[in-house]
């Protein structure tokens, strides 16, 4: 495995996210499959004919930083600065196979315990490393608990097969994984459901549960928020998940106002209120406007923009500059 970035350095180790750090997310899965999408074909062509609205979210901003487990505090620093700054969520992504990274999972319970409010979640986390769906579910549920309320779960579907597959997890096919990680979000969504009598049961290709106990319950319902960029990964946004989180220097152009289609009709024919899907956006510094965040809420519905940086001067100053500016903007454009 290639060496992890250092805390101040993301420069992508992802070949197929130029500048982006790596997340694991498995959000481009789909890349492989032919990109027959004529399902959303017309779909996409029909919705696009009208601007995707603001869906009138409270706007939120987050940080996203490196797992560097060299020195293993700097990442628990930089969470709770995040915190002091103001940030409402601090994620970090997920590489299990990475032996230059901490744990993700165990980083978010640490970084819970030395902080007071701040939200924290993966972005995103490894699915086929994070089993079975059940163990997760409780995981969450547990760190939920403990925290008062401040767990998100991001999911992707996978990537880096062979590092997957190198670390015990089984090998997918791009349509495999969006096919597991839909029957996994049932099944965390099953267990979480502690009132529902009897046992839990789901008979799926990947996943099967037969007898399972439910909960524990959650502090809040925890919101699933899904890495997608795909078409048939932003299908399962708009079918099962409560969030979109996608990276803007992955996005061609139009990237957004896309996949909000995508999204909203699939939220749709589902027989969900697109309103009820937050949308996501991971960002790097210095590469947009104030102006140019805003809009984006105001026309394509972003309202939790997730800063990519461990650097603590960049932190301070959109927590200082950025933030307000944006928050003025979106709220003169939303009277």
């Amino acid at each position: 495995m290639s060496a992890a970035p250092a805390p101040s350095d993301l420069q992508a180790i992802d070949s197929e996210h130029p500048g982006l750090p790596a997340s694991g997310t498995g959000e481009d899965v789909i890349k492989q499959v032919g990109d027959n999408i004529s399902p959303w074909l017309a779909t996409h062509k029909r919705l696009m004919e009208t601007p995707v609205p603001d869906y009138g979210h409270l706007l939120r901003f987050a940080t996203f930083i490196s797992p560097a487990n060299s020195p293993a505090r700097r990442p628990v620093e930089l969470a709770q600065r995040s915190e002091r700054l103001g940030f409402d969520f601090v994620t970090f992504q997920d590489h299990p196979y990475q032996s230059s990274f901490l744990d993700t999972w165990t980083l978010l319970s640490w970084v819970a315990a030395r902080t007071e409010r701040i939200g924290v979640s993966a972005n995103v986390l490894n699915l086929p490393l994070r089993q079975p769906p059940a163990v997760l579910a409780r995981a969450a549920a547990s760190l939920d608990l403990l925290s008062g309320g401040r767990t998100s779960l991001g999911i992707g579907a996978g990537f880096y097969w062979d590092a997957v597959q190198a670390a015990g997890g089984r090998r997918l096919t791009p349509l495999q994984g969006v096919a597991a990680l839909g029957e996994a979000i049932d099944v965390i969504r099953g267990i979480w459901d502690a009132d529902m009598p009897g046992t839990l049961n789901a008979d799926g290709e990947f996943y099967k549960v037969h007898g399972a106990e439910r909960g524990p319950a959650p502090a809040h319902e925890i919101p699933i928020w899904l890495g997608a960029h795909k078409p048939r990964m932003q299908d399962l946004v708009g079918r099962k998940a409560d969030g979109w989180l996608p990276s803007l220097p992955v996005m061609g152009p139009g990237g957004l106002p896309k996949g909000n289609a995508i999204i909203d009709d699939a939220a749709r024919a589902a027989g969900r209120d697109p309103r009820e899907i937050t949308r996501l956006l991971n960002i790097f510094p210095d590469q947009q406007t104030p102006e140019a965040l805003a809009q984006m809420t105001l026309q394509d519905g972003v309202s939790i923009f997730i800063l990519a940086s461990d650097d603590p001067d960049v932190l301070e100053r959109f927590a200082a500059e950025a933030i307000p500016a944006v928050r003025e903007h979106v709220a003169r454009g939303r009277k």
